[in-house]
């Protein structure tokens, strides 16, 4: 005999174990991403998993989950996971499973951006050299050598994440894929070929079954099913997917810019940024991806370019060390949560939009099965502040370029240009007690063969630098002979060099000649005096890459080193002597690299000297020293102060390039930022007259229990007795709130705040830093403000009227400023 409850109960945990195994199925239509049934807006940031390490992941992850992230955003950089021909590296900083698993576990989804293009201002656009140099490949177009590869690839990483069940259709994190990248910007120039290769592009993707949507940016003519998204800094009213089926898709909102060496530091403001995905939901949008939310760090020479810095920081609501960027995260954690307000109503009804005037648009979505309302009112004036009369849901003061969120199209809960959240200001410490000063060596680097013509191959031409490295190094040796007899009818000479850059080192005989570059690292042209002795000559150029060109139309072909030249001796009279099809000897990258005297095990065969006033502002020189890790949790960074130009190394894990001696230009900086109006780059900058790059990020994984080993190669002289390390951490924190919000101060990494330096409930006047009482206040805020919020890590305070003991006061026009000191605990 059945029993008939116990069967249907076994019946359920069946059904359920199924559904739990077929995993959560994705859909979409245009007002909403869909999960499980579930209709969604999905807030998502991008991180890169190779632009920070292990152990910063789970911090970062979680920091985006409390800033209201739904999703974290990640491209799959082939050069890294395929450095040799299917020789695959999936490991530390590289394992993007482990990535991804830690993503799913704090409860957030994954977009996954193959590409396997990815611009990203990285190293070669992520295409690995070995490609470039295969016999008859053309990249990003019709051509079947690079689609074999491509597909190849984007198969392997597929798979990894099938095996690692990661897709979201068989129960993991992965909601959407995207394939190619950003090819609608350039694909013109490639004619009929590139709209063939995109719709193989298509194809391919499809085939491979991941049971969710995939996505292409930037590609206006994306073949169905596939859905088209925008990049950009404001994907409005501008924007509509080709398949009025699809959702409206925002995958790169820039956050701020990259930075170049010899440039300011790119600044967007919290306002600007806010404004953007207001206008953009406003307009109907579904998905905001904020590119990037952690930027991160370009370790090793994986920043492209040419000319891009090591610091990825992309004035990102994390910044570069992972500590909160205020009051850019905590205003878009408000504007996050104030969207969510309306999720059900926005992805279940209509719009409509009534244009007020020229600039003021108030938009209504209203569910007309529930009669619920959403409202945004937008004033897209960057001049002048508006009051909006909407009769019976209210007036409401709209600032110039700002949108109001009203909540039931009745209840004002967020504006966009109002920054209720706290602004953090960070110091560098150097730590004297460990650290008091560096004990430096040095040793020259080995030159000995090179400065003599000495090489590993011969060619009968100048050859193109990135297909000879193969970017196993930045630096590659063009060295040649020349007889006096060849040269009896010059006199006066001068060496002509004609390069594609990036940077050229030259000696003559053995002897220093100069150095010449061009901002952006394009082509130039070195001249100098040289003196032929009798006999043999041993003319001797080093070519030095800073980052390999990453994006536009067939960039991958852009020639870098002095491919091709021509090189001459020029005398007087203008006769000359064309040197480019001599015999010409090279030598892929530095001894040093070779012997890897940055690697503490190898670099003590070295034999390393006692620095001194001659060893200092040499170049083409090594230097290392030791120093003790900083105690505490605080990010570590090395101040590059003095330094010239070369590369890092801590415990033999590359930090990066440096260039400290590039100093950004002393125009165009401001002390105040206007953020109304359309943002730009050079908007807004900072940093002038200073150099673009000075800290370098040191992560704590990289660092011993106790003493390391700092390696420098410096390539065109500095001093590194300046050189020091230091802890980066929190010290004054501001607040400026509203009335009728509630003000969140934090101080990060374990610290409370220990003093309260300003404090006016009132109309308080300045900004973090010089504030000062307005014309009324209340006597007592500072002391309200003590008693929440001394020796405590984080606090909130009710800015109303009634928390500071006035009462049930309405309409008060009053703001809240605090000044806070953050100490250790």
């Amino acid at each position: 005999m059945f029993n008939l409850p116990w069967l249907v109960f076994s019946l359920v945990v069946t059904l359920a174990s199924f559904s739990f195994c077929e995993g959560d199925y994705v859909s979409y239509d245009s007002n909403a991403i869909i999960i499980n049934g579930e209709r969604r807006v999905i807030l998502s940031g991008s991180m890169h998993y190779p632009r920070s390490t292990e152990a910063m992941w789970p911090d970062l992850i979680q920091k985006a989950k409390d800033g209201g992230l739904d999703a974290i955003e990640t491209y799959i950089f082939w050069d890294r996971h395929e450095p040799q021909r299917r020789k695959y590296d999936f490991s530390g900083r590289l394992d993007f499973i482990k990535f991804f698993q830690l993503i799913q576990d704090a409860g957030l989804y994954v977009v996954m951006r193959i590409g396997p293009y990815v611009c990203a201002e990285w190293n070669y656009g992520g295409f690995p050299l070995w490609l470039h140099n295969m016999p008859g490949i053309q990249f990003r177009t019709d051509n079947q050598v690079y689609k074999n590869e491509m597909q190849t690839f984007t198969t392997k990483i597929v798979n990894m994440c099938k095996q690692a069940k990661l897709f979201a259709s068989q129960g993991g994190p992965i909601i959407l894929a995207q394939i190619e990248n950003e090819y609608g910007n350039v694909m013109t120039p490639y004619g009929n070929a590139g709209k063939a290769y995109i719709n193989w592009c298509a194809q391919m993707a499809e085939s491979l079954d991941i049971g969710i949507p995939w996505i292409m940016c930037q590609q206006s003519d994306a073949p169905q099913p596939i859905i088209n998204t925008c990049n950009g800094f404001y994907c409005d009213y501008g924007f509509s997917p080709n398949n009025p089926k699809s959702p409206k898709m925002f995958t790169e909102n820039w956050v701020g810019w990259f930075k170049k060496w010899g440039d300011k530091d790119p600044y967007r403001s919290a306002e600007d940024v806010a404004f953007s995905v207001a206008r953009f939901f406003q307009s109907g949008g579904v998905f905001n991806n904020y590119y990037m939310y952690h930027g991160g760090t370009n370790f090793g020479r994986t920043s492209g370019g040419p000319f891009i810095t090591t610091s990825y920081d992309y004035n990102a609501p994390l910044d570069e060390y992972g500590n909160l960027n205020q009051p850019k995260w905590g205003h878009l954690k408000q504007l996050h949560a104030s969207i969510k307000m309306g999720e059900k109503i926005l992805t279940n009804s209509t719009h409509s939009d009534q244009k007020i005037s020229s600039f003021i648009t108030l938009t209504k979505f209203s569910n007309p099965t529930t009669g619920e309302r959403f409202c945004f009112l937008s004033n897209t004036d960057n001049k002048n502040d508006a009051t909006i009369d909407l009769q019976a849901d209210g007036k409401y003061f709209v600032p110039a370029w700002s949108v109001s969120i009203l909540d039931s199209c009745n209840k004002e809960v967020f504006n966009t240009a109002k920054i209720n959240s706290q602004t953090s200001m960070f110091v560098k410490v150097q730590n004297k007690k460990e650290n008091a000063q560096f004990s430096w060596v040095w040793a020259p680097e080995p030159m000995r063969d090179t400065l003599q013509g000495k090489g590993t191959f011969k060619a009968n031409l100048l050859l193109e630098q990135k297909g000879t490295t193969v970017d196993f190094s930045d630096y590659l040796w063009y060295m040649t002979n020349i007889d006096s007899n060849t040269t009896s009818s010059l006199q006066n000479v001068t060496l002509q060099v004609n390069t594609k850059g990036h940077m050229l080192h030259a000696f003559v005989n053995r002897r220093y000649i100069g150095s010449q570059w061009r901002n952006n690292g394009q082509s130039f042209v070195f001249e100098k005096p040289i003196l032929i002795k009798p006999g043999t000559n041993t003319i001797t150029l080093l070519s030095a890459t800073v980052g390999l060109k990453n994006y536009d139309a067939f960039y991958d072909t852009v020639p870098t080193g002095i491919d091709g030249g021509p090189i001459y001796l020029i005398g007087d009279g203008n006769v000359t002597i064309d040197l480019s099809s001599n015999l010409w000897s090279y030598k892929v990258g530095l001894n040093g690299e070779m012997k890897q005297l940055y690697n503490p095990v190898f670099s003590q065969r070295t034999n390393w000297r006692a620095i001194n006033q001659k060893s200092i502002g040499r170049r083409m020189t090594w230097y290392k020293t030791s120093f003790k890790t900083p105690p505490g949790t605080d990010p570590v960074t090395l101040d590059m102060q003095g330094m010239g130009k070369g590369q890092a190394w801590v415990n033999g894990q590359s930090i990066g390039r440096f260039w400290p001696s590039f100093i950004a230009g002393n125009d165009s900086c401001s002390t105040t930022c206007d953020y109304r109006g359309a943002y730009n780059p050079s908007k807004c900058v900072e940093n002038c007259g200073n150099p673009s790059q000075r800290w370098y990020h040191i992560p704590r994984s990289f660092l011993s229990d106790d003493t390391n080993t700092l390696v420098l190669f410096e390539e065109i002289g500095g001093n590194p007795q300046q050189v020091s390390v230091q802890t980066i951490t929190i010290g004054t924190i501001c607040g400026n709130a509203n009335e009728g919000s509630t003000l969140e101060l934090s101080c990060q990494g374990g610290h409370i705040i220990s003093e309260i330096q300003f404090a006016s409930y009132g109309n308080p006047e300045g900004k973090c830093g010089s504030f000062k009482q307005g014309s009324w206040d209340v006597i007592n805020s500072a002391i309200l403000v003590e008693k929440i919020c001394i020796g405590m890590e984080s606090c909130s305070i009710d800015v109303s009227a009634k928390s500071f003991g006035l009462g049930d006061v309405t309409n008060l026009s009053a703001r809240l400023a605090i000044q806070a000191l953050c100490s250790k605990n």
